[in-house]
């Protein structure tokens, strides 16, 4: 499929689909959130430095690999929405030890002990997405409606990109900290229902399944791939350690709803390669304003284009492994995607406080670098998919 876009099925748009399109809104949600809400709270309350602060975000990004080479065996193992559901009670338990420890124990939590809560619930999280998005989401529709349904669910979690730090800058000032854990345990706990609410089929596990394996894990022979993507949201990240107020975040809502119209509109019939760059010019445009610019206009049209920018590129590269995998091999491909675009954010936002001490004049110069490598690994990146895809 070389269109830039997805045929669209109104009968993919069924009660199903939905609970499980809604669910992974609110699953990532639920970890957004704490993006610009968790760092305040650690340095305010918890007296935390920003390179100690850095490392507990840095850390959920490790967390995310941590339980998928088990994953293929789980799901054969136990029931698949099982599987899920218990990883998002994980996700649960982790946020509820924060609000334990800090407001109902000695209100205060020790640097390695959120360095582990940070760990087992990114652990927690990347076990739940990998089932939700390789498995349960597809298993909703009918053979040819899986490619729609990955692109489209992919666009409720990429929603959740501006509407969970929304959401958490919103409650914060108003209600607290504690507020805003209570709020995400709230959308953990709607995605279990929502999943519940779905009958999924009992399935015989195959046979000789292998505890370990790459299998809805990692795709191997998308690591180029996978690296293109790593390096742009690095970037994404490190723009999101800094103090970003309710008017990013909004608009870069904006900018994703557009991203959507250009798809169908203006990409339509353009050059397969066209999104992606475009997408890289615009983030770098957007970081140069931020750079050299106060005007107020900037703040408008500066989240509005990276918001676009990642709309596009953030879709155009799941189609990039759909199509780059061999047969049974789309779940992986969605796991592969996934640690890219999660692990890269969480990465970026850690060096931003870590390593950058999130100066804004720092940390998007290092920004724009990597937007600038990935533009021109792209180049070599298109190249390599157009010659090694398989669908």
């Amino acid at each position: 499929m070389n269109s830039q876009n997805t045929p669209v099925h109104i009968h993919l748009w069924h009660h199903d689909f939905w609970r499980m399109a809604v669910a992974n809104l609110l699953l990532t949600m639920s970890v957004y959130m704490l993006i610009p809400t968790l760092p305040m709270w650690l340095m305010e309350a918890q007296q935390f430095g920003l390179v100690e602060t850095g490392w507990v975000m840095g850390a959920f990004g490790i967390g995310l690999f941590l339980m998928g080479a088990f994953v293929s065996f789980l799901i054969q193992r136990f029931r698949r929405n099982q599987v899920c559901m218990w990883a998002v009670i994980g996700m649960m338990g982790c946020l509820g030890l924060v609000y334990y420890l800090g407001w109902l124990h000695e209100g205060t939590c020790s640097y390695g002990l959120m360095l582990l809560q940070r760990v087992v619930f990114g652990a927690a999280f990347g076990l739940a997405q990998m089932v939700l998005a390789s498995t349960l989401i597809i298993d909703t529709c009918e053979s040819f409606q899986r490619t729609e349904a990955n692109h489209s669910a992919s666009w409720f979690a990429r929603f959740s990109l501006s509407l969970g730090p929304l959401t958490g800058l919103v409650v914060y000032p108003l209600f607290g900290f504690q507020t805003v854990l209570l709020s995400a345990i709230g959308c953990d706990l709607l995605a279990v229902i929502l999943i519940l609410l779905v009958h999924f089929p009992f399935r015989a596990p195959e046979d000789h399944v292998r505890t370990v394996s790459l299998d809805r894990f990692f795709l191997p022979h998308g690591f180029i791939l996978f690296i293109n993507l790593l390096l742009i949201t690095l970037s994404a990240g490190l723009v999101m350690s800094l103090k970003l107020d309710v008017q990013f975040y909004s608009m870069m809502m904006v900018g994703f709803l557009t991203a959507i119209l250009a798809q169908r509109f203006v990409f339509r019939e353009a050059e397969l390669k066209s999104e992606v760059v475009s997408g890289l010019v615009l983030m770098l445009a957007a970081l140069l304003m931020m750079l050299t610019r106060s005007q107020a206009i900037v703040g408008y049209v500066a989240p509005l284009f990276i918001g676009f920018a990642l709309g596009i590129i953030g879709s155009r590269f799941l189609l990039f492994f759909i199509k780059l995998s061999r047969h049974c091999q789309r779940g992986t491909s969605q796991s592969t995607y996934m640690l890219g675009w999660e692990s890269g954010l969480a990465f970026g936002i850690g060096l931003g406080y870590a390593v950058f001490q999130s100066d804004p004049q720092t940390v998007l110069w290092a920004a724009l670098g990597l937007s600038a490598i990935a533009l021109v690994l792209y180049q070599y990146t298109h190249h390599w998919f157009i010659h090694n895809k398989n669908r």
